[in-house]
């Protein structure tokens, strides 16, 4: 089955905004949607023009122009005056969806209103509404051909005498234009001398003495001068048998009545000449004979016109028994009412739906078939109506019970343009309703859980994803079903893959840990578990997947393994560098003593002694840089006070590097604190980190180096497996460089690894750097992301820490007896939080995951003031446990903990709203200003 993809584009300058309605149409499963936005109206515009839309969702308050004047301009471009185009409002002013559909709009909705589904229903309704008016376009536009092309003149007539609709060809008989003739009546252009003619004839036929008539008549044309014509009337009554409009059929006869008057004078002249000489005879009768001939030829051209008019109105009879088969059986159901809501006409669906006959249906009110519950509301908005659609309401057929549909209806004006009745289209919905509620309740069993639930089948493709699967890895179902998974999922198929494939085929299960992409790219680790489905033969047919989160878990695995690595590299480095030592120092001695012992060696063999002095001076500088990444190397500890080192740097990168290169010093801390350290190894590690910075802008960028004070606590500390409890100067290197990508950022600090061309690195610069920071009592964290720069964090052990601890303290926000409730699965965190807590006059819940935690809350919920909640956690995950703890207390206090900055956009977009959001690892003075906030905010 093809899948149409609708063109939606918004046009609104609020994101959040757009993000709801994308999140809105991306969740509706019955559709696709390609979806364009623009946040001003000249974007939107510019758009149209290249690809109009299926579907526009317009903001009626945009920063360059209002939603009417993006409809007039809209309509300019297009010439049309019905445009698919839903207003949305943010107040629901009436007066301003009165204006908007009056300019064109097709539908309008309250911004805090709409719903996922009321959104979705609009635009399906937009795009019916579109498809019929296509559909009747098209037949009037065939009835216009087949009308304007005739070849006799064709005119609908009001009883009144008043010209309603006519063809190009009345209008070259008559000489009058189309808007010329709408100022006149029949009567006016009829020849005095036939006119009482003609009305006796009108009036026998709206009797019902006839059913139609002919005659031959003179018309004034606008010149004065007369005409003759053929006119064949023929009556057009309402589906209540009421006169409607007349039907006429005008063939220029003038030039046969001009004939037989010709014919009249020939005989005439005839008659004169044969009394006054029989020789003129003959030659009277030739000029007769030869008349005769253009009178037949004449009476041949009329007959063909007789049966061009008849095949004409045979064409226009089909035409408008089309219109009415369309209206007739149409799948919806169409009423047509008075302007008082009294029913004028219906199709067979209406009667249908109505439970009555449609003969019935005429003449009564629309208002009782509107349930009880609703109908005083309906009448008292019908008094205000305006063209509209979907409006939902349930409607009481005359035999059942009510049933939901929605309601439909446009405006039906005269010539005159005044408003003469309501077109209504009437849809049950009962089976939608159904249908979304089973829906919804089936979903709600899969998507309450934390894990990514899918099935695919035996070719790849998704056949279903959770709101788990959403929420990992970022694809919204509208996205997925139907697609390969390993388009999006990976970024190639793996042997791992192949033989999981294998095994959940051949065994009917498989589980193991793999690795995946998010939409946004992150490399996501999960634990999979495949089952294989059956089908009723019992034939393998899908695959049910159910994938856990293991990232944060992984990564702290990572960085264990990672600092073992570095201490079994570092001993290693150590024992190649004392051997290398014992190697290197009788060379240098010799190379240095051998000039000495033999002054009279020539100028040849001293270069050569140079070269081996200098040799061995370069193995002992490498000996040094192993060294300093192995055990830190030696050097005199003063103390330091790192805004001067900082200071120093900027100068010198500021005369060395490219100006291209932005380079930037910010040090927001006022009373920075001092370090013990040697100030040129600490030197030569800013050198090294501002080089390599430099190296990654070859076209420029900026290089920023801050520094502030940070306070270790047990919490951090718990959290970095490499971080001490204590006072720490945290000096920032950052560019905006090429990045690493994860695999290089893994290896950077290892001895002789570079990824610089041969000859520009030893690989010992960065191994160095880390060999002076850990021998200073400090570590260092890494960030990098490819494209977007590097980011290198050194951690220096501050110096007076006493006296810096105690003025700490003092400065730490202390709680009033509050109750918090702790929720993590790690032990250590739970204990060291509940201890810090406890020790800042807070009382501590703790619990292990969320299950536990909705029970303490039930229990103690009139005490408990806020709630820390870790994201990642096994069975139930803090996003799900959030919602739960929401729904039972709507005004909780909530800190979304978590080791992973992409949690706090994974609430943004489930539109979660908690009160702080908190990064692992933290301080307990972090955590305790955080809370002071929280309550601080709330009480205010």
């Amino acid at each position: 089955m093809t899948i149409v993809t609708i063109k939606i584009l918004l046009v609104d300058d609020c994101l959040e905004d757009r993000e709801t309605y994308r999140r809105y149409l991306l969740g509706d499963n019955q559709h696709t949607y390609s979806i364009l936005e623009t946040e001003t109206g000249e974007e939107g515009l510019e758009l149209c023009q290249q690809q109009f839309p299926d579907v526009i969702l317009l903001d009626y308050l945009l920063p360059d122009m209002d939603g009417l004047e993006f409809l007039n301009e809209l309509k300019t471009q297009l010439g049309q005056t019905n445009l698919p185009v839903i207003i949305l409002t943010g107040q629901g002013d009436e007066q301003v969806a009165v204006q908007a559909m009056k300019s064109g709009a097709a539908d309008y909705l309250v911004k805090r209103n709409t719903t996922s589904e009321s959104l979705c229903l609009a635009i399906e309704n937009v795009l019916e509404r579109t498809r019929l008016r296509r559909q009747l376009l098209e037949s009037e536009k065939r009835f216009q051909a087949t009308f304007n092309q005739a070849a006799v003149g064709i005119a609908h007539v009001g009883l009144a005498g008043q010209w309603l609709l006519v063809n190009q060809k009345l209008c070259d008989i008559v000489g009058y234009t189309r808007e010329e003739l709408n100022r006149l009546t029949f009567q006016d252009i009829t020849h005095p001398d036939d006119l009482n003619t003609d009305l006796e004839y009108v009036r026998r036929i709206l009797a019902g003495e006839i059913e139609t008539y002919s005659l031959e008549k003179r018309y004034i044309r606008k010149d004065n001068t007369y005409i003759w014509i053929n006119l064949t009337v023929s009556l057009v009554r309402e589906a209540s048998g009421e006169p409607k409009y007349f039907i006429s059929v005008i063939q220029d006869i003038t030039a046969r009545k001009q004939a037989q008057a010709a014919l009249q004078q020939a005989h005439a002249e005839l008659e004169r000449r044969v009394q006054e000489r029989t020789s003129e005879l003959q030659q009277a009768n030739e000029e007769l004979h030869i008349t005769l001939e253009e009178l037949q030829v004449a009476e041949e051209e009329l007959r063909q016109q007789n049966e061009e008019l008849a095949i004409s109105h045979q064409a226009i009879k089909l035409e408008r028994q089309r219109y009415q088969d369309l209206f007739e059986f149409a799948p919806d159901g169409y009423l047509v009412t008075d302007t008082q809501g009294n029913i004028r006409e219906a199709n067979r669906t209406a009667a249908t739906l109505l439970s009555i006959q449609q003969q019935r249906l005429i003449g009564k009110p629309l208002f009782v078939f509107i349930a009880n519950p609703e109908r005083q509301a309906f009448q008292t908005r019908f008094a205000q109506l305006q063209p509209m659609q979907n409006w939902e309401v349930y409607l009481k057929p005359h035999k059942g019970d009510p049933f939901p549909a929605t309601i439909a209806l446009s405006s039906i004006h005269d010539e005159q343009g005044q408003q003469v009745g309501w077109r209504w289209l009437l849809r049950d919905i009962s089976d939608r309703k159904q249908a979304e509620q089973k829906i919804r309740e089936q979903a709600a069993l899969l998507d309450v859980t934390t894990d990514a639930i899918f099935v695919r089948d035996l070719e790849c493709r998704i056949l279903y994803w959770n709101r788990g699967a959403e929420r990992l890895y970022g694809w919204q179902a509208a996205e997925v079903l139907g697609r390969n998974c390993y388009e999006f999922l990976c970024k190639q198929i793996s042997a791992q893959i192949e033989e999981a494939f294998r095994t959940v085929v051949e065994q009917g299960e498989w589980q193991g840990e793999l690795k995946k992409i998010a939409k946004s790219g992150q490399e996501i680790i999960v634990q999979s578990r495949w089952t294989l489905m059956r089908d009723g033969a019992g034939q393998p047919k899908s695959i049910l997947a159910v994938d856990t989160d293991i990232t944060e878990k992984k990564q702290l695995q990572q960085q264990f393994y990672r600092v073992q690595r570095l201490e079994s590299l570092g001993t290693l480095a150590s024992g190649i560098a004392h051997d290398l030592n014992n190697i290197l120092t009788p060379i240098l001695a010799v190379a240095q003593l051998l000039p000495l012992k033999l002054p009279y060696l020539d100028e040849q063999n001293r270069q050569l002694l140079k070269i081996l002095e200098d040799n061995s001076k370069r193995g002992a500088d490498l000996v040094k840089q192993i060294l300093s990444f192995a055990r830190g190397a030696e050097g005199k500890r003063i103390p330091l006070q790192p805004r001067h080192l900082l200071k120093e740097i900027e100068r010198i990168v500021k005369n060395t590097f490219p100006k291209s290169i932005e380079i930037c010093i910010d040090i927001p801390t006022p009373n920075l604190w001092t370090v013990s350290a040697d100030p040129t190894q600490i030197h030569q590690v800013l050198m090294n980190l501002c080089v390599n910075a430099r190296d990654a802008m070859p076209n420029g960028g900026t290089l920023t180096i801050s520094a502030e004070n940070l306070f270790v606590d047990e919490n951090y500390a718990r959290m970095n497996l490499e971080a001490k409890v204590g006072d720490y100067v945290v000096i920032t290197v950052s560019d905006t460089g090429c990045g690493m990508p994860q695999e290089v950022l893994e290896r950077i600090f290892e001895p002789f690894f570079t990824t610089k061309e041969p000859g520009k690195g030893t690989g010992l610069g960065l191994s160095t750097v880390i060999g002076i920071i850990k021998n200073h009592g400090g570590f260092i964290n890494v960030y990098s992301e490819v494209g977007k720069g590097s980011q290198f964090k050194l951690y220096l052990s501050a110096s007076d820490t006493r006296a810096i601890l105690s003025a700490d303290d003092s400065e730490m926000a202390r709680g009033n007896g509050e109750l918090i409730l702790v929720v993590d699965d790690e032990v250590s965190v739970r204990d060291v939080t509940k201890a810090s807590l406890l020790n800042y006059n807070y009382r501590v819940l703790n619990a292990s995951d969320g299950i536990e935690a909705f029970s303490l809350y039930a229990q103690h919920k009139n005490e408990i003031s806020l709630v820390l909640m870790d994201m990642q956690m096994p069975s139930m995950d803090g996003l799900n446990a959030i919602r739960v703890l929401q729904q039972m207390n709507p005004s909780i206090k909530i800190i979304a903990i978590s080791g992973l900055a992409s949690n706090l956009k994974l609430l943004k977009a489930s539109g979660i709203g908690v009160q702080a959001f908190l990064l692992k690892p933290y301080t307990i003075k972090e955590l305790l200003n955080t809370i002071k906030q929280v309550f601080f905010t709330h009480f205010y």
